[in-house]
């Protein structure tokens, strides 16, 4: 992101205000011509003369014809600076919300990225390894929960094959249609992608 950059006359008109308000150019004195402010500063005359224009329209100084121009107040000086650095402070807080928006952009996109490449790399590890089991506590009640696996047609219903019940601790492997499912019991299956949510819908419709 570009900064924002003050015009050259500007710049100018603040440097002479800064000089007035450590008194290096004091009230009273005259300051140079036109065309030695511009040779001191390195800009053209035309812009020397905006630089005075603004301190004159702000009663910073006067410009007294055929006498130059002498410096009229140091406490507008300091009240030109101080209103200054204010609207820089406002510049600087709106430049540091601005990089702070594009870096969160940034980030959000980052964050995308890598959900989008672990959904990828799930499913592929699923569909690589379909016998990988799927754990499901069933510690909700549920009208099917009491009956045996054959009485629910669980495997009709879901297509889902359970391999597993954990029971009071005790796993019984490879439980067959007759193990009955009761509330508190870890199930292990085997199915597809969606088989969790799936079997999830089954015990708990609501």
């Amino acid at each position: 992101m570009n900064k924002v950059r003050q015009p050259k006359y500007q710049q100018i008109a603040i440097l002479i205000a800064e000089n007035i308000v450590r008194n290096e150019l004091k009230v009273g004195q005259k300051i140079y011509a036109r065309s030695t402010l511009a040779t001191t500063f390195g800009v053209s005359p035309e812009t020397a003369r905006k630089a005075i224009s603004i301190l004159s329209d702000l009663g910073i100084v006067d410009s007294i014809h055929g006498s130059g121009v002498v410096i009229a107040s140091r406490q507008k000086a300091q009240d030109y600076l101080a209103q200054h650095q204010e609207i820089k402070t406002i510049q600087d807080l709106q430049a540091d919300i601005l990089k702070s928006v594009a870096r969160q952009q940034k980030e959000l996109a980052n964050f995308s990225s890598t959900l989008d490449k672990l959904v990828g790399q799930t499913a592929h590890f699923q569909k690589s390894n379909p016998m990988t089991p799927i754990e499901l506590e069933l510690n909700e009640p549920s009208e099917n929960l009491g009956k045996t696996i054959g009485e629910m047609n669980l495997w009709q219903n879901t297509g889902v094959t359970v391999i597993a019940i954990l029971q009071n601790d005790e796993l019984v492997i490879s439980p067959g249609p007759y193990a009955t499912l009761n509330q508190h019991d870890t199930l292990y299956f085997v199915g597809g992608a969606d088989a969790l949510q799936v079997l999830q819908n089954f015990f708990y419709k609501n």
